[in-house]
C-alpha cells in the first residue's frame, strides 16, 4: 500500500491548497490532520482540498473531511473538496457527504 503524500501551496486570492496523493486511511489520517490545523492557523478564506491524485480513502479519511468541514464552518472560511477518483468519489456518495461537502471537478472554479 502507498502512503499519503500532502502538500500545500498558497494560491492568489488568499486560499491554500492542499493536494493529497496515495492513500488516506486510519495510519496515514493524522499526518492530514496536522497539516489542516498548520493550513487553518494561516487562516485562509478558503482550504480546498485536492483529491485527484487519493487512490483510497476509509472512514477514518471521511471522518477527517467532515470535521475539517466543520472548523471552516465555524471560522467562517470554505472548504472544498476537489473530486477524487472514483473509489473516492463513491465514498462520499454512499455516505451522501457529497450532498454536505461542497465538492468542484477543479480546483480553477474555485481559484
Amino acid at each position: 500500500m502507498e502512503t499519503l503524500r500532502v502538500t500545500s501551496e498558497q494560491v492568489d486570492n488568499g486560499a491554500i491548497r492542499v493536494a493529497l496523493a496515495g492513500e488516506l486511511d486510519l495510519a496515514s489520517a493524522p499526518r492530514i490532520e496536522d497539516e489542516l490545523e498548520r493550513v487553518e492557523r494561516q487562516n485562509p478564506s478558503i482550504i480546498v482540498l485536492d483529491l485527484r491524485e487519493l487512490e483510497f480513502m476509509d472512514s477514518t479519511g471521511l471522518r477527517t473531511i467532515v470535521t475539517a468541514d466543520a472548523r471552516a464552518r465555524e471560522a467562517g472560511r470554505r472548504l472544498v473538496v476537489v473530486r477524487g477518483s472514483k473509489n473516492v468519489q463513491r465514498v462520499f456518495e454512499v455516505t451522501r457527504l457529497n450532498e454536505r461537502v461542497e465538492i468542484v471537478d477543479d480546483p480553477s472554479e474555485v481559484l
